[in-house]
């Protein structure tokens, strides 16, 4: 145990230590549970030693061996209000705490200042935040004013991911065709490690940004140095940025589509494709009927991407491996000859 504990000196606690409000606050449940929980342990664990050496074979004085002893009212009432309470504290505790820190529930600190709006998109395998309010946006790397909250819309592009900023908050998932959110604010200036915490293929161990929390004026400074340096954040420029790539650099953008965080939680930034809330509508009202047959294309999602998370090819609906080696013949199929020509390539950057 000595050995893991030098072994692990050198990591960094940023639970222990936080640097955000929200951060804190879990900080302290976590310590509250910890003691809650002590107080049973640490008996245990005394009653664990203390009692097979007092009641050793060849201890010299047995007389208080007692063979038919069956029952004690005192031990009884310890051994059970003590849990009891216990679960009852933390239980009270815990329901305080998890309303307390709803992700969904906007910060209201008398300290903070006016809330920023991040729309985040987890893409394979990077970060692209988008900050609506300044019209600018940024990948693999958050930039955000201390002392105000900041208000994050997270959604996905491929699997599932975790938003995580361990010094700053706790973790939301981000999931395609949905929307989260959560809520976090830095009181102090620094820069904080940001990661997804959530497995999701080869490039997931590189799919770490830098969270920036710095003063009004040097986040005003980044916004205009976004404005200045970035390129345009079209739709068109996006489908290429979704592309799986690993390692990506800071890159900055300006001018995002308005309306492109509801087009990527729509499944719909692609030209001519019907978006998830028009195509509910659609069902709701029995479906586009015969006529719709013709714009089947535009009502697909599953096997857009026909490349895996190694780059490989995948099976196309309906169709065999796409490998070279197929002998089903779904190969001649014109559905997958244009998936296969259309695949991208896994990109390394």
């Amino acid at each position: 145990m000595l050995l893991l504990a030098v072994s692990l000196s050198g990591c960094q606690y940023d639970v222990l230590h936080p640097s955000g409000w929200v951060a804190g606050q879990e900080r302290n449940l976590l310590i509250i549970s910890t003691l809650l929980m002590l107080i049973v342990i640490i008996p245990v664990i005394f009653m664990g030693v203390y009692f097979p050496w007092k009641y050793r074979a060849d201890r010299p004085d047995k007389s208080d061996y007692e063979p038919d002893f069956a029952h004690s009212n005192k031990l009884e009432v310890l051994i059970w209000s003590a849990p009891v309470a216990i679960v009852i504290a933390l239980g009270v505790f815990t329901w305080i705490y998890t309303h307390r820190l709803d992700p969904y529930r906007p910060l209201d600190l008398a300290h903070a200042g006016e809330p920023i709006e991040v729309e985040a998109v987890s893409l394979d395998w990077k970060w692209l935040f988008i900050y609506p309010q300044y019209g600018v946006a940024s990948v693999n790397e958050l930039a955000i004013p201390v002392n105000r909250p900041v208000n994050f819309r997270l959604t996905s592009s491929t699997v599932m991911n975790t938003l995580s900023i361990p010094a700053l908050s706790g973790m939301v998932y981000s999931m395609a065709g949905m929307e989260t959110r959560i809520h976090m604010i830095a009181d102090e200036v620094g820069t904080f490690a940001g990661r997804s915490a959530h497995y999701s293929g080869p490039g997931f161990s590189q799919m770490t940004f830098d969270t920036d929390a710095m003063s009004d004026a040097d986040f005003d400074a980044w916004v205009s140095s976004a404005r200045a340096e970035g390129t345009a954040l079209t739709r068109d420029a996006y489908l290429a940025l979704e592309k799986p790539s690993i390692g990506n650099p800071v890159t900055l953008y300006t001018d995002p589509d308005p309306e492109l965080f509801e087009r990527i939680v729509g499944l719909c930034v692609e030209e001519g494709k019907v978006c998830m809330d028009q195509m509910m509508m659609t069902d709701m009202h029995g479906g586009g009927g015969l006529a719709g047959i013709g714009d089947k294309a535009a009502y697909e999602y599953d096997g857009q991407r026909m490349i895996d998370g190694f780059g490989n090819l995948m099976q196309a609906p309906g169709a065999g491996l796409i490998d070279g080696n197929d002998d089903t013949g779904a190969n001649d199929a014109p559905d997958v000859q244009e998936h296969t020509r259309s695949a991208p390539a896994m990109e390394h950057n």
